[in-house]
């Protein structure tokens, strides 16, 4: 049995909205947002964790550099279930890393370090968290880019009008970094 709930987000979730209740939910069926040709599918976040971390995928086909970002008081992780997905890093000192990471492999950014990725294969799946005193991003997804009821990736990427970048540092913990060079090579 799964239970729909209303949530501030959504008419219809099945992710409770206050902390402390168990629940289950089925593969895919998350909050979903459509976000540049990317699919987010949250499973759980603040309001169910406290703001203490959030869980959730990203499913997506080859595309372009996703822009560069940091969360000054948040930490993420990418661990790869399917396809290459590229991790571009720099560290607090300046110094900048970048890695392919295919299924198994995992990527950890610590807070406040300009990251990006790249999906490099049609079908790759990454599973994500974010935790830290910043609290939780997870609703970044579907504010910046579209809320869906649609399992697959968007027909048409969703590419955001350029003032929303600019809405987002005051209500998430996301700093879009415009400009910024990766001299990594890729």
């Amino acid at each position: 049995m799964t239970m729909e709930f209303a949530t501030r987000h959504r008419s219809r979730s099945y992710i409770p909205a206050e902390p402390g209740k168990p629940y289950f939910i089925e593969k895919g069926m998350g909050d979903r947002a459509h976000l540049f040709g990317d699919l987010f599918t949250v499973y759980a976040g603040g309001e169910q964790t406290e703001n203490t971390f959030n869980f959730f995928t990203c499913e997506g086909a080859k595309g372009d550099l996703i822009p560069a970002h940091s969360h000054p008081g948040t930490y993420e992780v990418f661990y790869i279930t399917a396809g290459a997905v590229r991790l571009f890093v720099e560290d607090t000192a300046g110094e900048q890393y970048e890695k392919l990471l295919t299924p198994g492999d995992f990527g950890f950014v610590p807070k406040n370090c300009p990251h990006a990725y790249r999906i490099e294969r049609h079908g790759s799946q990454i599973v994500g968290v974010a935790a830290g005193p910043g609290g939780t991003f997870e609703r970044f997804f579907e504010n910046l880019g579209a809320p869906t009821e649609e399992l697959g990736l968007p027909r048409h990427p969703v590419v955001p009008e350029p003032h929303k970048f600019g809405t987002v540092p005051q209500r998430y913990d996301v700093r879009f970094l415009p400009g910024h060079q990766w001299r990594t090579g890729s």
